[in-house]
């Protein structure tokens, strides 16, 4: 549940302004409210949605300047991660082929939801094998605050074929402990999104300085 609203959020599949409501959305999941309050409430705390008093929850209207701000933040710890990982002369990082694999298929399929899925995952085990808890909670709260608008655009799209092989190449420059060559594609595989998404949001007319969102639709 948490990861289908987080995923609709991140790929702009659910526009700024969308509402979502605890009873509605429990009824279309078929499940008790408590559980999809506290996924909208776990939400609330990664900033992707705002609590509206007796209304629901609101998909928080981002900014250019927040998308940069935390392309900056994230290219810092990802690649400081990464670093530890691949001087690290005894490292765990069983399950990530599974997850590259997992990419792959996604784009040969074009299922965006597993794409992002498994992009999330991977690069959570990759970040946790630098064995620090707080490092990992940083980075993964950092990228669940992304808004992926264009990954479905042309040139998203083409983005997607490009990463799928660059998440084997980071498996195997992070077991063979090649820390330079490690953090410069980790690098290009953050930054090489970030025009594609400011493209998409500056033709979807997203402001530089937040502003009150009048757009809504229920849910």
């Amino acid at each position: 549940m948490l990861q289908q609203v987080r995923a609709e959020i991140i790929s702009g599949q659910s526009m700024p302004g969308t509402m979502y409501s605890v009873p509605t959305l429990a009824a279309s999941l078929g499940v008790s409210t408590t559980p999809v309050r506290e996924a909208l409430l776990e939400l609330t705390r990664s900033g992707l949605i705002e609590p509206m008093r007796n209304r629901g929850f609101k998909v928080v209207e981002p900014t250019l300047t927040e998308l940069r701000n935390l392309f900056d933040l994230r290219e810092v710890l990802e690649l400081h991660a990464a670093a530890i990982v691949a001087r690290k002369p005894k490292k765990n990082l069983d399950g990530l082929s599974r997850f590259a694999d997992d990419i792959a298929r996604a784009v040969r399929t074009e299922d965006i939801r597993l794409y992002l899925e498994s992009d999330r995952c991977f690069h959570q085990l990759l970040t946790a094998a630098a064995d620090n808890a707080r490092l990992t909670e940083m980075v993964m709260g950092l990228r669940d605050q992304m808004r992926l608008y264009g990954i479905k655009s042309r040139a998203g799209l083409a983005r997607q074929n490009e990463s799928t092989a660059e998440h084997y190449q980071i498996i195997e420059l992070a077991m063979a402990g090649k820390e330079e060559a490690l953090t410069t594609l980790l690098r290009h595989h953050i930054r090489a999104w970030e025009p594609i998404f400011i493209e998409a949001l500056s033709q979807a007319g997203i402001p530089r300085e937040p502003i009150v969102a009048n757009r809504s639709r229920g849910r």
